[in-house]
């Protein structure tokens, strides 16, 4: 899967990345010198917009990561007890937290989203209190070390001096970024990115002590990415298709909106995709549809592609022409060709259950049994036309263009579909289909 394809890169960098970023080059360089009112300020109203996004976007993931990051901030303030968290319950509460933590964004980032009704909170909201017992427990008074898997190196020190963050906790670090950035190439939601990015500043508010003015700084940065995710995954809902990832409707409209001459609009229609869809089922229809997706978003030549209705989608070329895009049109209309994909045929899968008889033990039967198991999957392909348009002196405007694109459209299906057909043919080219399975 390419990455940074599909603007993925912009909602993995932005906001979340633009804003750790700036925390760091800020702090680091001491650009900023705030008040600790002011980083109390910054530290609250950040915890607060978040949790108010959360509660309106009905996102328990966000909502419970920032009660994390808070119940972490409380403890250390509260064990330091205004003295050094390097020494003392101060010291004990920081190795805790540093553990907990990114097992708690682990956790939560895994689950899935439910809403925030109390039957669906209550396990999340007992894991956060069991911890609680448990830190109060370990730093209760007389308590002078942490227990020993807190705080024992496992490495030798000399290979990380450049951290105080104990070992253990830094192994739960790197494995939360892992999985988080692995689930964000898998699924590029930018929730994931958002927990990526905040538990990066979260790793910096420990490594600066929490309680110090850059480390509360970084955690209230952490926070406000945690609000920030929010927003652009309603942006991603508001202007993306969910079902195939691809820009929608809207995303097409706000593109063409600016749209100047020399561009090209190239209009793509799964072939047959009704009585597909009615003879093997939505869900496999579904399949059809990310699975074009997946080619379309692909295509080169400069082209961006959009979901625009049922099994329409939309390609713009800026700054090209016909004649430039019909060569990429063309090998994108065989790359959707030739994929293929496996579905297992139900209805011959109880057939095989049901027809056997397990007493039976002749080469007869096992033979039969075998030739059942090979027909309960199904390989099946689709195909798309493709037609295609670019503005004119005559008609200039991108309605009118859209609209000879649709025309073009309609001339490759009624010539035989599987083909693309541009808006200045003067008579329908051979037909390229070689088999439509629908």
């Amino acid at each position: 899967m390419d990455l940074w394809r599909n603007e993925s890169w912009k909602s993995f960098l932005f906001p979340g990345g633009l804003l750790f970023f700036a925390a760091l080059f800020l702090l680091a360089a001491k650009l900023v010198s705030l008040s600790a009112s002011s980083i109390d300020f910054f530290f609250y109203g950040s915890l607060i917009a978040g949790a108010l996004l959360a509660w309106r976007f009905y996102s328990s993931r966000v909502l419970f990561s920032l009660i994390t990051l808070l119940l972490a901030h409380r403890a250390v303030v509260f064990f330091s007890a205004g003295h050094s968290f390097l020494s003392g319950p101060g010291q004990i509460a920081w190795q805790a937290v540093s553990f907990l933590l990114p097992l708690n964004f682990v956790i939560f980032s895994l689950s899935q989203e439910r809403g925030l009704a109390l039957p669906v909170s209550a396990p999340r909201l007992a894991l956060l209190f069991v911890e609680s017992v448990f830190v109060a427990v370990i730093c209760r008074p007389g308590k002078a070390l942490a227990p020993d898997f807190l705080r024992l190196p496992w490495l030798d020190t000399h290979w990380l001096d450049w951290t105080k963050v104990p070992q253990i906790a830094l192994l739960g670090f790197l494995v939360a970024f892992g999985l988080l950035l692995t689930r964000y190439i898998s699924l590029r939601k930018p929730t994931d990115a958002g927990l990526l990015w905040s538990l990066l500043a979260a790793y910096l508010s420990l490594r600066n002590g929490v309680v110090t003015g850059a480390g509360e700084s970084y955690l209230a940065t952490a926070s406000l990415i945690l609000a920030s995710c929010l927003v652009e995954n309603s942006y991603l809902l508001a202007y993306h298709d969910e079902l195939t990832g691809l820009p929608s409707r809207r995303g097409f409209q706000e593109a063409v909106n600016s749209l100047e001459a020399p561009y090209a609009i190239a209009v793509v229609d799964i072939d047959h995709f009704k009585s597909f869809n009615d003879t093997y089922g939505h869900d496999t229809g579904d399949q059809v549809l990310r699975m074009v997706a997946a080619r379309l978003a692909r295509v080169k030549g400069g082209g961006r592609a959009f979901r625009v209705g049922g099994e329409e989608f939309c390609i713009l070329f800026v700054g090209k022409s016909i004649k430039e895009v019909v060569p990429h049109l063309e090998f994108l209309r065989l790359d959707v060709e030739s994929a293929a994909f496996r579905r297992r045929n139900r209805q011959e899968r109880r057939a095989v259950t049901r027809g056997e008889d397990r007493r039976t033990t002749s080469r007869k039967s096992r033979n039969a049994r075998a030739a059942a198991s090979a027909d309960a999957y199904q390989d099946l392909s689709v195909t798309v036309s493709i037609g295609v348009a670019e503005p004119t002196t005559r008609s200039g405007e991108v309605e009118q263009v859209i609209r000879r694109a649709d025309m073009a459209l309609y001339r490759a299906k009624r010539a035989g579909r599987n083909r693309v057909e541009t808006a200045s043919s003067s008579r329908p080219r051979t037909s390229r289909m070689k088999r439509s399975i629908a």
